[in-house]
């Protein structure tokens, strides 16, 4: 595509077009990395400065999703930094055990 020959304001109504449909192609892998997982799942996540450490998912977000590690510590990551674990899903009662744990310690 040659534009050399596009004014200023083609130019600019072009890079409109280009920048909405990349961002359109990220909401789309980020949407596919998404349903990869589902809550109660147990997967692992590759913290700096702590190393590799297993979690839950507890929440699917519109761009992260929550998990909470095994540690007690509630993360929102991005999707793509999880990876599943081969236990394969944890039960529905073990996630609701955790927030009773959390919400017991807090308060």
């Amino acid at each position: 595509m040659d534009v050399s020959s596009l004014t200023y304001e083609e130019l600019l109504e072009l890079n409109k077009k280009v920048v909405a449909q990349i961002n359109f192609l990220r909401d789309v892998k980020r949407h596919e990395n998404m349903m990869q997982f589902n809550p109660g799942e147990k997967v692992s996540i590759d913290i700096p400065d702590q190393g590799l450490q297993r979690a839950t998912i507890l929440k699917l977000n519109r761009k992260t999703v929550g998990i909470i590690t095994e540690a007690g510590e509630q993360w929102n990551v991005p999707p793509n930094t999880l990876r599943k674990l081969k236990e394969g899903k944890a039960s529905q009662n073990k996630v609701i055990d955790l927030y009773d744990e959390i919400e017991e310690s807090q308060g």
